[in-house]
This record gives C-alpha cells, structure tokens and sequence, in this order.
C-alpha cells in the first residue's frame, strides 16, 4: 500500500502551469529524487505533497496520505522563533505536548542552576510531570533529547545564534523528532559542509525512513536515490534507479522527443502547402485532412518546448603575471584559535584550486590571505602582477534587494561589453534565462537560483583573470552547473573555488587545500575524490610501509635485544585466541549488516535498528584494535 499519491495535480502561477494533470506515487522504503531545472515548481510539489500539515495546496487534484502516517517536511528556508532555545524548536512540532515539554525542560534547567523559589519550582515540576504521564509525553521527550544529540547540537542554544548549517541540523532534527514514515526535505545539503552531508547520506540510508527529497547535489543523489522523478514542462517522469543512470535514459529520451517533434514539424509544413494549393486549385478539399491539419496546429501551439538554457561566456581580459601569490610559513590567528599555522604554497597563473574544509575551518580567511586583503601575524605573502580579480560572494552581499537587474548588471547604462562586443543588457539577461519583461523588475522577487544566476551575469560582464568562486553552486539547477563546470573548464585565468559539491570539484578543480584541523592546511593534487582516497588510503600505507623497506642485518646487541623480546606464555595464549575472536567479530558484523539492510526493520523496531547500527561502529573499531595486536605479537615472533 503506498504512503502517498498525487492523482491529476494542477497548479499555475500566472500562465505557466507547474503541475498539468501529474501523476506520483511513493511507496515505503523508497528514497525518490525530485529533480527539474530553477523555477519549474519542485518546491510548490513538495509544499502540496505537505498540505496535510497545512502548508501547501493544489489549484486541482488530489494529494492522499495514507491514514495515520506521520510525515516530516523540511522546506528550503524553515521558519524559526530566534528567541526559541534549540530544544524548544525542535519539540514545537508535537503540537500542544511542546508547551509543556518546553516549560518542564525550563523548569529542570532552573533546578539544576540554583535559580529562582526552590519549592515553588519543585511543585511547578510534579505538575508538570502528571500532565505529561498523561499525555504519553515522556517518549517525545527522550526522542527530541536523542536527534538533538545526534546532530550536535546544544539543547540550550538560542536559535538565533545558529549558523546556516547548525539550522539546518536543527530543521532535521524537528522533523525527525516526530519519528516520520515519510520525510519531505527541500534542498537539504545547503550550508552544510562535506563532512556533514556525507554524515546526512549515511544517516538518511540506515533510518530506513521512506524519502522524498529536491537537491542538485550529484553525488549526494547517486548514494541516497533509488529512484529518480524529474519535473519537466508540468509533468512527472519517473527513472527506476540513481542519478547517472537517470542521465543514460534521460538523452535516448530526449533524442527521441526530438525526432518526434521534427516529424511532426515537417507533417504539418506540408499539410499547410497542400492547403494553400487546394484553395487555389480545387476550391474543393478532402475533410480528414483538413481535420488533421487543425489537430497538427493544435499539438504544436500547445507543445511546451524545454526551458533553454543559460548562455555563459566568460571574458579573461588582460594575463596576469605568471605568479599569481606565493605563502612562506604564514600564520594568522583570531585570539587563541589558530586558523593558519605555517602554511607555504606558490600558486601560478592557470591554477585551478579548491579550498576544501568544514564550517568555520578558516577558508575565506586563508583566500583573503591569498588575495592580499588581509595581512598575516607571521610569515609573508607576495602577489603576482596585473591581477584582476572577480568575486562571487555565496550570501549575495553584492546584490541590492531594491535595484532592477538591470542596474545590477550595468548601472546607469543599457550596454554591456562581452567579448569586444557591445550587447544590450536585456539581450544579455535573456542569456541568463530572465525574460525581457523581467529586467526593470527589484532583485527581491527573485528566487535563490534566480539570484544566483543574476550574480553569475554581474560577475562574467566584466574581465577578470582570477576568479573567486564562494559556493557558487548553491540553488543551481543541474543543466547550469554542468554549463558552468564547462566554463570553467575552459577559463585561461586562475580559479579558486569554495564548495561542498564534490562533483564540482571533481570536474572543475586541477590542486586541492584542504584543511586539516588546527590551522593545518595542506596542498594535494586533483580534486575531491583524489583527496578522499588519499586521506583513506593513510592508515594502510602506514602498516604497510614497514613491510617494503629492507631490514637491516642485526647486530650482535640487537639480536639479544631481539631474543629478550620473546612473547610471554600469556602473550603466546593471547596471539592464539585471536584469529577465533576476529573471526567472531566478522560474523557478527555480516548478521548485523545483513540486520539492517531489511527496510522493514526500522519500521517494527527503531531503537533496535538504532543500537545495532551503533554496535556495527563499535564493532570496526574492535576488529582493527585485534588486528593491530596480532599484527604486533606476529612481528615480535618472527623476529
């Protein structure tokens, strides 16, 4: 039986409709992808879907849930009370129980503190208590307690001195707290860094919880999705499996849409000059085909052609030095927390670099080292000749809410200059998929992708031979990022890049800084996945090196060291137990993994899938503290 459908759904904004008469279905243990390019209504969709909780509706058609199934829904931007402590904002989903909830958290907060009438406090708290036993509270509570953990957060934190990605931790954990069947998430890896969203895919794949969720995260959509369902021109098509596969069935579909529509061009073209000829002709006319040909211009004035797409060009202007900066042992420090400590790195024109690193690492500060905007406390910084240098802020700073994009592209003027060439800046927006009706309107009626297009518009109007890219990815349809990946690709200048989207920087960048923690930052070749290997294959180079150098020849000091050195009797039994106890680890590990891959498991028993999931990590930890035992008694025996 499904957990929800959509039958024969409707919705328009203006003209443009959304939604034309779509078809969906979600069925338990699915994790479906909703895909689409900017402005097609994949958040309207997921807002309908959510009409349940009140906050979306449908002009026509149906949404049904099934009965009694509790849904999670967490939109792009979630609204929250920045007064509200964490812990009041994640139990404010559980109805009138998050009062009481609330004020008995309080309460225990002010015992606990010494704070306030003792005794009044205690009296306020056993009246709290009995209300609470008697709505069944205390099971919200415990679960609020244990995402809140999950996630990292602090109970007693004010919402309003959150991050953008502790938020967005905080919008998981409210909708999780209610223990959801289903879970409706809009865009969920913005502000989160990689760590984080690789944290979010593993957690998303082992709750087992049936997933319907929008983002334009590459590799996120290949681990998480098993299936793929894209909005296009107000209908729904659905691709069994994850997103490359999507794209293999996605271009043999489109090809043949096109040949379809050719065929039907060129049918019509005729059928419009046998008409003409038979008027002229004749005076007389074959009734079927005059019928066909009125159904011929019918299908085609109601075709939706596919949204176009972005035309990006990028002025290089003048070269740059060959050096671009060069860093000899630079610190930089904010009180006592070291964000730089001695970090060297020469970097030449052409480079293409990508600074990697979870929130907070230091980043921007490390690129404004670079860039000279900023001086540090020890070591030296020296930059390249003729650099111009082009800025794309991921908060939109650069962008006025009140002005036109018009003026936001060429203030006080019609004209741009691309490439040596004027062009006007309406001609110029429409590059960038704004419609000409659109370039007098304020840049606060454009959407996140919208505003992000507009800064990519602002930015390649004028030369620049560096290029500072900070998050640009953010909101980006799929067919526009890969059209940017191939810009800058193909960009002469030097490129730096902040960005959690690891496909990006597979594709875009040539050298990676990476932060290492405690101001460590160091230099790799490649890009993401190129230092993901790099950092996973550490442990084993390190047991393995000992074993490719050559020993040398023992002396006769040595060799009674050596002899001196012989196992114990306990050692001796210890190294004999262990290939039994390993080998019982491994199985117990296989019936665990083999636990939790049923689906059905974390419906029937959630804590259970909980503390197996939690023994499974105890268990790797287990298994490489015995192997590194054996390992070691093993060495001292053949010595």
């Amino acid at each position: 039986m499904p957990y929800l459908k959509l039958a024969d759904a409707c919705l328009a904004y203006g003209h443009v409709p959304l939604l034309d008469h779509a078809e969906f279905q979600l069925d338990p243990g699915e994790r479906v992808a909703l895909i689409g390019r900017n402005g097609t209504g994949k958040s309207s969709l997921l807002a309908a879907i959510a009409a349940g909780t009140g906050k979306g509706r449908l002009d026509d058609g149906e949404v049904w849930v099934q009965p009694g199934i509790r849904v999670g829904y967490v939109p792009q931007e979630p609204p929250f009370d920045p007064a509200h402590s964490v812990f009041e904002a994640v139990i404010s989903g559980m109805g009138e129980t998050s009062t009481l909830l609330a004020e008995y958290h309080e309460v225990s907060h002010r015992l606990g503190e010494g704070q306030g009438d003792h005794d009044a406090l205690l009296a306020r708290m056993d009246t709290l208590q009995h209300e609470l036993e008697a709505r069944g509270a205390w099971a919200y509570e415990a679960q609020a307690e244990k995402v809140i953990a999950r996630f990292g957060l602090d109970p007693e934190a004010q919402v309003g001195s959150l991050s953008g990605g502790q938020k967005k931790r905080l919008a998981l954990a409210q909708a999780l707290a209610v223990a959801p069947e289903v879970l409706l998430l809009d865009e969920p890896t913005n502000h989160l860094d990689i760590a984080a969203i690789e944290w979010l895919e593993t957690l998303l794949i082992e709750s087992g919880v049936t997933l319907l969720f929008i983002t334009h995260d590459r590799s996120f959509l290949d681990r998480v999705s098993t299936r793929i369902v894209e909005l296009d021109r107000g209908k729904l098509a659905s691709f069994p499996g994850n997103f490359s596969q999507y794209q293999q069935r996605k271009e043999a579909m489109l090809h043949e849409e096109a040949l379809a529509n050719a065929r039907a061009d060129k049918l019509l073209k005729e059928e419009e000059v046998w008409i003409r000829k038979g008027v002229e002709a004749r005076r007389t006319r074959a009734v079927f085909r005059v019928q066909r040909l009125d159904r011929l211009r019918a299908e085609r004035q109601a075709r939706r052609e596919r949204m176009g797409k972005v035309n990006l060009q990028l002025e290089v202007g003048d070269k740059s030095g060959k050096l671009v900066a060069e860093l000899e042992h630079v610190v930089k420090s904010y009180g006592q927390r070291a964000i730089v400590a001695d970090f060297s790195a020469r970097i030449q024109r052409g480079d293409k670099i990508g600074l990697i690193g979870p929130n907070g690492a230091g980043k921007t500060t490390l690129l404004r080292l670079i860039l000279g905007e900023l001086q540090p406390d020890a070591g030296s910084v020296r930059q390249g000749t003729k650099m111009e240098i082009a800025y794309f802020d991921q908060f939109r700073t650069q962008l006025n809410p009140d002005s036109t994009l018009a003026d936001v592209i060429s203030p006080g003027s019609d004209w741009v200059e691309i490439g040596g060439a004027r062009k006007h800046v309406i001609g110029y927006l429409e590059d960038f998929l704004f419609a000409p009706e659109r370039a007098r309107s304020p840049v606060s009626s454009l959407s996140g992708g919208e505003r992000n297009r507009l800064l990519l518009a602002r930015l390649f109007a004028k030369p620049a031979n560096v290029l500072v890219l900070d998050e640009p990815t953010n909101d980006l349809d799929i067919d526009t990022l890969e059209l940017l990946e191939q810009l800058l690709q193909d960009y002469d200048g030097t490129l730096f890049l902040v960005s959690h989207d690891r496909t990006f920087l597979d594709n875009v960048v040539t050298q990676t800084i990476a932060a290492e923690g405690d101001g460590v930052w160091k230099e790799y070749a490649g890009g993401y996945s190129d230092w993901a290997n790099y950092q996973a294959s550490q442990p084993k180079l390190a047991v393995d090196k000992p074993k490719s150098e050559t020993k040398p020849v023992a002396k006769p000091a040595e060799a009674v060291k050596a002899k001196a050195d012989k196992l114990s009797w306990k050692e001796q039994r210890e190294l004999e137990a262990l290939p039994e106890k390993i080998a019982g680890l491994e199985a117990e590990q296989a019936a665990l993994t083999a636990q939790l891959e049923d689906p059905a498991l974390y419906q029937r028993d959630p804590q259970g899938a909980q503390k197996a999931s939690e023994r499974l990590a105890a268990i790797d930890d287990e298994l490489l503290a015995l192997l590194e035992r054996w390992e070691s008694l093993e060495a001292r025996v053949g010595a």
